[in-house]
């Protein structure tokens, strides 16, 4: 893991409110990649900067045991144009924590780098964190996923 400064950015997307007691987040966000991967977002999505998925966890209650909302889309130039059923959120810029998840994406290896993060002891903020799914996740049975944390 290593500590850097992440500039703001924006992104469009589809989104989903959950919380990760009694494991609802792994079926909110797992039906919310299926919905994501089966309706060819790139192509609905205007102002796409590149092909790079973000899903980004905000509008947190509290900690990571309190509800949240989970956005998956693209990084884009513009908020101006946000399709009906989507929404947009700026992530503002901050120090972040980065780890990276390694392994069968579609299976447990986020997931359990999660398990890491919530188990460590790092002075979180609960602002925006994010994962970037890019060209090391072309492959997502045997990918790489770089998850950053927001920290004071």
């Amino acid at each position: 893991m290593e500590k850097l400064q992440m500039n703001t950015f924006q992104i469009i997307g589809i989104s989903v409110r959950t919380t990760n007691e009694n494991g609802q987040a792994k079926k909110d966000i797992g039906a919310l990649w299926g919905t994501f991967m089966s309706t060819n977002m790139l192509q609905k999505i205007p102002n796409v900067l590149d092909e790079t998925i973000y899903a980004v966890y905000t509008d947190y209650e509290g900690d990571h045991s309190k509800p949240y909302t989970t956005i998956l889309g693209y990084k884009v130039w513009s908020l101006d144009q946000i399709p009906e059923g989507m929404v947009g959120k700026e992530v503002a810029g901050a120090a972040y924590t980065k780890f990276t998840a390694k392994g069968d994406l579609t299976n447990n290896a986020v997931i359990d780098e999660w398990g890491k993060i919530w188990n460590s002891n790092l002075n979180r903020t609960y602002t925006a964190d994010f994962e970037m799914y890019g060209e090391k996740a072309v492959d997502p049975t045997n990918g790489e996923a770089d998850i950053y944390i927001a920290v004071e």
